[in-house]
């Protein structure tokens, strides 16, 4: 029997989540930005307009700001008013953990005391354990994500109507917005009007990362349950599944791209492939091997490209050297995490700020 929640919505607006939501809002250094400037300036009459706004329900998200953002590749970020974003935050607090506590062990983005070098870790253990790996990711992940979908794996567990109304002025609110990244796909039983389905999630919203976890938790389940794979790791939409004999892997990769039809999702079909681990595993920007593990070139090219333009913005004024220090420290804790000794010595003479120069 599956359990629901009630009564949810009141705890959303309550004012001290609403302030607490503020304060997880802030983190990472947007208190200089000048819209949380703003908020902060008239804090208790913004948190009390918010709480009066979601209480009434006459609460509506403001237009997103997007922008493009290009690492490995193209990506169509979209960033939320700041007070939409504490609405956020404040609604994650309530629902955030009642889904928690359902995801099974080794799905880990977006999750407290998981991250990217915890998946690795836990795939590099596989490695050493199988002969095999299947490597897939989804195609247009977050442009593809079916609202009606994903407000039913949503609504299987929250029975509260006011909560159900708030999510859903939310997926109202970035529907649309990679349209420009969506790939039209057709599945068995559709009709000509399939195409208008309501899809896509921000990239960008708390929200967004929280529920793209959920949207692939059957998937977890499936993995697990049905196929009986021991060795699966999910970061987002990259899976990893290891096995002893390829054969398995071929099997579950056929049954994989069933599955994932019932969410209308595809993968990446000429990227699935399987081999063995000893080739060395390309995840979450390394290169991964059963005993050691290397940085990505194409990532060790952008993080220099990114500190010779922190160092240029040092010289101009335009950035402190506390700043600059700060981003080659988090750059080397980050490389430290595989075989890369050398290379963050190198990193380390090249971007050393020395006072005057």
């Amino acid at each position: 029997m599956v359990k629901t929640y009630k009564h949810l919505y009141p705890g959303i607006y309550d004012f001290e989540n609403l302030y607490r939501a503020h304060r997880q809002a802030r983190r990472g250094g947007k208190r200089k930005q000048p819209e949380v400037a703003s908020f902060e300036h008239n804090l208790g009459e913004n948190l009390l307009c918010l709480q009066d706004e979601l209480q009434t329900q006459t609460y509506r998200p403001g237009p997103y700001r997007n922008f493009i953002v290009i690492e490995r590749k193209e990506r169509k970020i979209s960033a939320a008013p700041y007070r939409d974003r504490v609405v956020h935050h404040a609604l994650m607090n309530v629902v955030g953990p009642i889904f928690e506590a359902r995801f099974i062990h080794d799905t880990y983005a977006n999750r407290k005391g998981k991250g990217t070098h915890a998946a690795l870790d836990r795939a590099q253990h596989f490695a050493r354990r199988y002969a095999y790996v299947l490597k897939a990711d989804v195609r247009e992940f977050f442009p593809s994500i079916d609202h009606a979908l994903l407000y039913h794996l949503l609504a299987r567990h929250i029975a509260c109507p006011e909560t159900l109304w708030l999510i859903d002025r939310i997926l109202e609110s970035g529907a649309g917005i990679l349209t420009d990244r969506y790939t039209p796909v057709y599945f068995r039983g559709d009709d000509l009007f399939a195409v208008q389905r309501a899809r896509g999630l921000p990239i960008g919203n708390l929200t967004s990362q929280h529920w793209a976890n959920l949207y692939l938790h059957p998937i977890d389940l499936f993995v697990k349950q049905q196929l009986h794979c021991k060795g699966y790791v999910r970061y987002s939409d990259d899976m990893l599944l290891f096995a002893e004999q390829k054969a398995a892997l071929h099997r579950w990769r056929a049954a994989l791209i069933d599955a994932l039809s019932t969410l209308r999702l595809t993968l990446h079909e000429h990227q699935a492939q399987v081999f063995p681990v000893t080739n060395g595993i390309d995840f979450l920007g390394w290169r991964l091997f059963p005993h050691y593990r290397r940085l990505r070139r194409d990532n060790v090219r952008y993080a220099v490209k990114r500190l010779r333009r922190q160092r240029d913005a040092v010289a101009r004024g335009d950035l402190s050297p506390e700043e600059l220090t700060a981003s080659v420290q988090a750059w080397l804790a980050h490389a430290a995490h595989g075989n890369t000794y050398q290379l963050r010595r190198r990193i380390l003479r090249r971007f050393a700020f020395t006072p005057g120069r």
